[in-house]
């Protein structure tokens, strides 16, 4: 009998090692190890058989039977052709390609040949096996979002590197996006893009599928449509501080287009002709996408005029801000950085630091506290100064909190240890300040409240007269009568003086003085009734004015006669009245008709155009930036830095150049824009001012520009 090693023992043949025969897709993730060298990540074919329909290797085959040198350099670019294979580059490649995948396809210095090479295999992927409708077409359609995050990850990396490769992944990525796509592509997530040389196709078909169901561009994909569309442009802010573009985007979007763009049906149909990177995939021919009726919109200049429209009002509200980041990118987290945006911006922090604010607000709706508390409760500030003051109060306006002193109106900038008086405002309702009526009004409660500390400290029987006329002054809105009362209280903690009222009021003639000081009668009776507390404060007002306090009582008797319906009513006694008749007397009228008798309101309106205003009143614009606009002085505004001769823009720009020691010319482009100045023939103009006033220029150099201090040095502060 015959003993031995069984037969399929002695004919037994070893198996082949990892990786030879039929090629593998190795998953995304997955290790491979090749040649010693351990590749992570996976997305990579490995094998020694995958053939085109030429029986060709495909070029990304990484093949384990080709020879692998010991060492080489992926940056040398000498070693990679313009197509090339991994069965067909040389050892030193395939070692440099290898070690390019085992870093985690990062390297920025790499050749971008090497790129190319594993880009070669994602197309293969998603193409040809994810091609047809059986279960291994399914799998490798599985892996379509790994490989969509991995080419944008590539293009974030080598895309403005290689004008070539940035266009070819991007259209690979089209083909991956729209793989599977719906028929409303505008109501899925905007995926992220890279800019190219045209607008992505998946935006034209989310756009094309807009026009044909009649519906408005949703904000992301119109925002989507203006950051990818070339025709576009686009300033600096933009790409600066990109979230507040997108966030402040879309609100003007829906402001200024009546909720969005509704895009018309044109005739040119959209469709797609993606011509493959890897050489291996061109044997497969074109591969062509079209979508039926869905239009290409691409084509259309309309909607991008109105798009272009809503990014530069987006853009200009963001310069300050901007401008601020090009400076101090620190400048974001301070006072000023934040105080340059809208509320609607301010990031979640700041908005839960104004929360808390507001929820200090009482249930009468007002507050008081110093400045300084009020400004370190939302950030932090180097210094106080007006424009910083002023931003503060335009912010809190946009809540509905006015503030006073009503800076916006020109009153004086409170110092940081000043008491300032927080109150609220109802959404929608606007105050106008300048009115003469709302001026006299308050004029009274400046003039009575100065008066009656001039004697001594004002006592409870006054603040409640004060208090019931503003409450009686129905004439006004009940927005006034708010501001008033927060005015009246700031008074209390910071009196006028009576002296500088007084100052005030000097230079105006007589005339004008007696016709305030009537206005006031008329103003004082609005709620239909003249008692003898209110004469007695006439009388006080009309002394400060510089008026007789005996025609107190003959205004206001004229009001009364003038009045229809006008009556006299009982009051209590001693009322010290010009007139002993009428010693105990008061009159009543209908306060519905007191309206009839301000004739002159405009002429008030006129004469106290200048009583509150303590400090120059600065443009309304929000977007304002306080570190950059510093308020000008009264004769810098016609003559900067003793520049003679230039107009209001020219004017701007100097003092905007003075700001700050160094420019960008970008930064200038930016600027002169603004102003709709020509940057080259600006600085000309102004340089040609400094020779005449200085004999010197006031800028230098062209990139970056740099501002003679000496000229800003001999001139006085």
């Amino acid at each position: 009998m015959y003993s031995g090693t069984p037969a399929q023992s002695r004919n037994h043949v070893p198996a082949a090692p990892a990786g030879y025969g039929a090629a593998t897709w190795i998953p995304p993730g997955q290790v491979i190890t090749v040649a010693g060298i351990s590749i992570p990540g996976g997305m990579v074919y490995v094998g020694t058989t995958l053939r085109n329909p030429s029986g060709r290797p495909d070029p990304a085959l990484i093949d384990p039977s080709k020879k692998v040198a010991a060492r080489s350099d992926y940056t040398d670019r000498s070693l990679m052709g313009y197509w090339p294979s991994y069965s067909e580059i040389s050892p030193e490649a395939r070692h440099a390609y290898l070690q390019w995948l085992a870093g985690g396809r990062k390297d920025p210095k790499a050749d971008i040949g090497y790129v190319f090479l594993f880009l070669y295999g994602l197309e293969r992927r998603a193409i040809v096996d994810g091609s047809g409708d059986g279960d291994e077409a399914k799998t490798a359609e599985a892996d379509n979002p790994a490989i969509a995050q991995e080419v944008r990850r590539l293009l974030s990396i080598y895309g403005d590197r290689n004008g070539s490769f940035k266009r070819y992944a991007n259209d690979f990525l089209t083909v991956v996006d729209l793989a599977s796509f719906t028929d409303k592509l505008y109501l899925k997530p905007v995926p992220a893009f890279t800019g190219g040389h045209e607008l992505p196709l998946y935006l034209r078909l989310a756009l094309g599928q807009c026009a044909v169901d009649k519906v408005q561009v949703p904000a992301a994909l119109a925002l989507a449509w203006v950051r990818m569309d070339p025709n576009v442009y686009l300033r600096t802010p933009a790409t600066r501080c990109p979230e507040q573009f997108e966030r402040l985007f879309q609100q003007k979007y829906a402001e200024m287009l009546n909720g969005g763009l509704v895009l018309t049906k044109n005739k040119t149909k959209l469709k797609f002709v993606y011509r493959a990177a890897s050489s291996g995939l061109h044997e497969y021919g074109e591969i062509k996408l079209t979508f039926g009726e869905i239009p290409d919109v691409a084509v259309l200049t309309g909607p991008v005029k109105k798009l272009q429209e809503v990014a530069e009002a987006t853009t200009t509200e963001l310069d300050s801000y901007s401008r601020l980041l090009g400076r101090s990118p620190g400048a974001a987290k301070s006072l000023e950085g934040l105080l340059t945006l809208p509320p609607t911006l301010w990031g979640a922090d700041a908005r839960q630091k104004l929360d808390v604010l507001l929820a200090q607000m009482p249930d009468d709706g007002m507050v008081t506290m110093k400045l300084q508390e009020l400004a370190s409760s939302l950030g932090e500030a180097q210094s106080l100064e007006r424009n910083l003051v002023t931003s503060l109060a335009r912010a809190l306006e946009a809540v509905h909190v006015g503030m006073e002193p009503d800076v916006l109106s020109g009153a004086k900038t409170p110092k940081a240890e000043d008491t300032v008086v927080l109150f609220s405002v109802a959404a929608g309702e606007t105050v106008n300040r300048g009115s003469a009526t709302y001026q006299t009004a308050a004029l009274t409660l400046q003039l009575a409240t100065a008066v009656a500390l001039a004697d001594g400290d004002i006592g409870a029987e006054e603040l409640r007269h004060l208090r019931h006329q503003i409450e009686g002054w129905t004439h006004l809105t009940p927005a006034h009568q708010q501001r008033l009362r927060a005015h009246m209280r700031y008074l209390l903690d910071t009196p006028p003086s009576l002296t500088v009222l007084k100052k005030k009021l000097e230079p105006l003639a007589t005339p004008a003085k007696e016709a305030i000081a009537k206005f006031m009668s008329v103003i004082a009776q609005a709620d239909g009734n003249v008692s003898p507390v209110e004469i007695k404060m006439l009388e006080k007002v009309y002394k400060a004015l510089g008026v007789d306090p005996q025609k107190v009582f003959s205004d206001v008797h004229a009001v009364a006669a003038a009045a229809p319906g006008g009556k006299r009513a009982t009051s209590a006694p001693g009322a010290a009245l010009p007139d002993q008749k009428h010693a105990n007397t008061g009159f009543q009228l209908d306060a519905a008709r007191v309206a009839a008798l301000q004739q002159d309101t405009d002429k008030v309106s006129a004469l106290l155009a200048n009583i509150f205003t303590e400090e120059a009143i600065e443009a309304a614009a929000p977007q304002q930036n306080p570190v950059m606009a510093p308020e000008p002085e009264e004769e810098q505004a016609e003559a900067p830095f003793g520049l003679k001769g230039l107009d209001g823009a020219h004017t701007s720009f100097v003092n905007q150049l003075a700001s700050w020691p160094e420019w960008t010319r970008e930064e200038l482009l930016d600027l002169a824009s603004d102003l709709d100045l020509m940057l080259d023939g600006a600085l000309e103009r102004i340089n040609e001012a400094a020779f005449d006033a200085h004999d010197g220029p006031l800028t230098e150099g062209d990139d970056p520009v740099t501002i003679n201090r000496d000229i800003l040095e001999k001139v006085p502060a």
